[in-house]
């Protein structure tokens, strides 16, 4: 298992006021996102599953026909190919995603891999 400094890993900025920090293995990759106040991750879908809690401040979350607004440590789950959206709301928010397998388009824009050491 890795330990994992987030000041290690450059920030990369998906969409405008948004950053992220992708640091993940082979199969499982964590996101770390902060959002400006307002910044939107607009609708989207894509075929990894995702999972995640919302760390601070407040964050309207579309998933599918649902909208709803999560408070610090609101949890949540997104299935493959759902459509999805979130926007952050009354100041900046930060949120923490799990996706499963790992978003080859997040890795390659961080360009990072943490190796198992067992290997």
């Amino acid at each position: 298992m890795s330990f994992i400094d987030l000041n290690d890993f450059e920030p990369v900025e998906p969409v405008p006021g948004c950053r992220m920090r992708t640091p993940h293995l082979e199969k499982l990759m964590l996101s770390y996102l902060e959002m400006d106040d307002g910044a939107e991750v607009p609708l989207h879908s894509h075929p990894h599953e995702q999972g995640g809690v919302l760390l601070t401040g407040r964050m309207q979350l579309t998933i599918g026909d649902e909208t709803r607004i999560c408070e610090p440590g609101s949890l949540y789950l997104i299935p493959s190919n759902v459509p999805h959206r979130a926007v952050a709301v009354d100041g900046p928010a930060t949120v923490l995603d799990v996706f499963s397998p790992i978003r080859e388009d997040y890795a390659e824009l961080a360009n990072r891999y943490i190796p198992n050491v067992d290997e």
